[in-house]
């Protein structure tokens, strides 16, 4: 017993020394600018330990015995950094910073792995996509066009700049998918303030979530979510570009931030306008000129009356990296948008001359985020947007046109016109429909240690609704109903980091709430007195899900996550849009669906010049209570006839696998491709049945080289070449087993190449670039076999300030 007592004692004493005689090392990373330095290498040389810095630019290293020591900090494509250091009974807490700077020189061998913010996001174990926009910001591309080189994703567009964009993920589309907007969802900010319309240059980066979404971004979503993480503007700069094209395209931009280094006021701002005639060349079955007589003759038409215009801003004022917040704004987004309409969902014989919809919104705006609140690891991050939107559906042209772009003539010779005294059969209409919206997202996160984090999250959307149209009566517009529709949901989500890093698992738990209260001014059962019906309806429902990720050794990790998500009907869906010849559906049910995906990353090796990365990833979706249009609504659309969605009664499925492979060559050279190959099946009329108007198979490939000193010293020359594979697939679901006409339901097989160049100057202030779109101008068509825009050309200049 004595020997026991003196072994714990001396146990006790030499567990104190050594606590003692240890300290703490921390700092920052940052490059010549300012900006943190994200997942940089930060090791003590001789003794095989070191981090990686935080989304901040920061480290801490804990427990560093006494004596000297040699940090060492590393980053791909910058040079080594080290410092060396005495820890001390003087000097138990030492702080250290470091500044790198880019490496230009070609080496020939590089050893050091370190992680871009990209590669740590990517694998966390979600099946995600983190898309870098800083090229693609100097060129004439949209944000639509970058999403549709992601591995797993397919944008399906009506058109050309402006029209309706779905954005599908492993197959799953429209509402399946949601649109977050630095957390907040974007249907809070109208159809004016659009993927669409805001240029790369204002993004620092988008994330693309498959399947699994995590609890942060607490979303609704049984497909996945896209979110678009805009510049945070914490530093002085200032970006003008301009773009003309093909099609009277017209797009500029203009954005930048200042900040006061002493007080931390900041002042950020961003503005857009972009125009496009849209008067491409269009063909096909439905695309004819109609003689006196009543005789159709096929024609290569031009689009003439498809023009789009949007126009919109952000201003904002707060401070920035001060004490008591890493960032306080204040601020205001406007839009505002036209669009004429050509046509209906489909391509009919009979377009469209004088239909348009106008748009407009005013959102007041606030963030808040503040890391270390209170408490070291306590986290809070606030952003809210409250205003108006508004809505004009303006159609009251009678008069008939043919693709000719000429007036209808019918056998007397005489102009014909529309006997509904419109361009849409459903009659003559000024309908507005005006919204006050609002969206709350908050987090709270709480980091223990290295190994356990627990995150809060909530997101609030509210949308008032009132419809009104001035081709009624003032008695129908006096008891127009009212449309409200709420939603809470409510994540908790715990992060474990354990096994020297190398296993990572966010376990999370959703919660959501919805609301719908319809009022609707009706008559008694004697007709002597208006009363309100009222439909009301409080449902609740719960998911959770789960992402891992294991290294098995530095270039090899697994990664798998799963999830019983849940997606809540949509506005339009519930209450309908008259827009959109969409009727109310007040007791839609929200679709559920099991998610799973298993993948691996391979990579980056790196040897000599050369560096290779390799991913794949397995998905499986089982949908319940699908939501979506009756198996007759394209017959009814064709029409012009209103249709209403419904929870189909079957359940949907689907797999697939993709594949994405990246290679770099001497930091000049670069190549990726991706391939996508799945199936969506469902069961229509007893028959099992892929879904209609979803490419199944798909690749994508990209080659990128980079000159420098090209006509000038110190000048960059990057060429930029894309193409797109698209196997043939239906819009419609087939009649039967055994029916003949079905071909003409098949969107064809779909080959396109984009080439572009961007030309920077010395200063790396000025930046020319031109693209060519559709090379070789083939029939590309996308969304229910819309024809998308032929060959065309563009032309960019790009000032930048950087600094100031």
């Amino acid at each position: 017993m004595k020997n026991l007592i003196t072994l714990l004692l001396l146990s006790t004493f030499y567990t104190g020394l050594s606590q003692v005689q240890t300290g703490t090392i921390t700092g920052s990373v940052k490059d010549p600018s300012g900006t943190p330095m994200s997942y940089a290498n930060i090791l003590i040389e001789g003794l095989n330990r070191g981090v990686l810095t935080n989304e901040e630019g920061n480290f801490n290293l804990s427990n560093v015995p006494f004596g000297k020591h040699t940090i060492v900090v590393s980053f791909i494509g910058y040079h080594t950094r080290s410092k060396t250091i005495e820890v001390n009974k003087e000097y138990t807490d030492i702080q250290v910073n470091f500044t790198i700077q880019e490496n230009v020189e070609n080496l020939d061998e590089v050893t050091v792995n370190g992680k871009t913010e990209k590669t740590a996001l990517e694998t966390k174990g979600f099946s995600v996509n983190s898309i870098e926009t800083k090229e693609a910001g100097l060129r004439s591309i949209q944000t639509n066009e970058l999403l549709n080189t992601t591995v797993g994703v397919k944008i399906r567009q009506n058109g050309g700049l402006g029209s309706n964009v779905e954005y599908s993920l492993n197959g799953l589309s429209g509402r399946s998918v949601s649109i977050f907007i630095d957390g907040i969802p974007i249907s809070i900010y109208g159809s004016s303030f659009s993927l669409n319309s805001i240029p790369p240059s204002m993004i620092k980066n988008i994330e693309v979530y498959k399947g699994v979404v995590p609890g942060h971004l607490s979303s609704d979503a049984v497909g996945g979510a896209i979110n678009i993480v805009l510049h945070e503007g914490g530093k002085n700069n200032l970006n003008a570009s301009v773009s003309y094209g093909s099609f009277n395209t017209i797009q500029t931009n203009l954005n930048g931030a200042y900040r006061f280094s002493e007080s931390g006021f900041t002042v950020k701002a961003s503005a857009f306008h972009n125009y496009s005639d849209n008067d491409y060349k269009i063909s096909g079955r439905t695309i004819v000129d109609i003689a006196p007589n009543g005789v159709q003759t096929p024609i290569v038409a031009r689009r003439f009356h498809d023009a789009y215009r949007s126009t919109g801003g952000m201003a904002q004022i707060g401070y920035t990296n001060v004490d008591w917040a890493d960032q306080f704004l204040v601020g205001f987004t406007a839009s505002d948008e036209y669009k004429e309409v050509q046509h209906g969902t489909f391509v009919t014989i009979s377009p469209y001359n004088g239909r348009f919809l106008e748009s407009d919104a005013l959102l007041a705006n606030l963030t808040y985020q503040k890391k270390n609140l209170l408490a070291k690891g306590l986290d809070l991050n606030i952003t809210g947007v409250y205003g108006k939107r508004n809505r004009v559906i303006n159609d009251t042209v009678a008069q008939a046109y043919t693709w000719a772009g000429k007036r209808l003539v019918g056998f007397d010779g005489e102009y014909l016109d529309y006997i509904w005294n419109s361009q849409n059969e459903n009659g003559p209409t000024l309908a507005n429909i005006e919204r006050k919206v609002a969206s709350v997202r908050s987090g709270l996160s709480y980091t223990v240690n290295d190994h356990h984090k627990v995150l809060f999250n909530h997101v609030y959307s509210g949308v008032d609704r009132e419809d009104s149209d001035e081709m009624v009566s003032l008695l129908e517009n006096t008891f127009q109903q009212t449309s409200d529709l709420y939603k809470n949901i409510f994540s908790l989500s715990y992060e474990l980091n354990t096994f020297e890093d190398k296993f990572k698992l966010n376990a999370f738990g959703k919660h959501y709430w919805q609301k719908v209260l319809n009022t609707k001014p009706v008559f008694n059962e004697d007709n002597t007195a208006v009363i309100d019906e009222i439909y009301q309806s409080d449902n609740d429902y719960t998911g959770y899900g789960f992402a891992a990720s294991f290294i098995v050794i530095p270039t090899i990790t697994l990664l798998t996550s799963a999830e019983k998500a849940i997606r809540l009907p949509s506005e339009n869906e519930v209450f309908g849009d008259a827009g959109d010849n969409l009727l109310p559906n007040l007791s839609i049910k929200p679709e559920t669906s099991n998610n799973l995906n298993i993948g691996f990353r391979l990579g980056k090796f790196n040897f000599n010049k050369h560096a290779v990365t390799l991913s794949s990833n397995f998905f499986a979706r089982n949908i319940e209570n699908r939501i979506g249009l009756p198996a007759n609504a394209d017959g009814l659309r064709e029409s012009d006839e209103f249709i209403q969605y419904t929870n189909l009664e079957n359940t949907a499925e689907s797999k697939g696998i993709e594949a994405e492979f990246f290679y770099t060559y001497d930091n000049n050279l670069g190549f990726n491709f991706n391939v996508t190959r799945m199936s969506l099946t469902t069961v229509n009329s007893g028959v099992e049945t892929n879904v209609p108007n979803v490419p199944l198979f798909t690749m994508n490939a990209g080659l990128r080289y980079t000159l420098k000193d090209v006509f000038q010293t110190n000048s960059i020359l990057n060429l930029f070449y894309n193409t797109y594979y698209t196997d043939e697939f239906t819009f419609k679901f087939a009649a039967g087993t055994n029916t003949t006409g079905e071909e003409e339901f098949l969107i064809p097989e779909q080959v396109s190449h984009d080439f572009g160049l961007s030309y920077t100057f010395p200063k790396k202030n000025f930046v020319m670039s031109f693209d060519v779109k559709n090379i070789f101008d083939q029939a590309t068509y996308d969304n229910l076999s819309v024809q998308k825009p032929g060959r065309a050309f563009y032309l960019k200049l790009n000032y930048i300030i950087n600094n100031f």
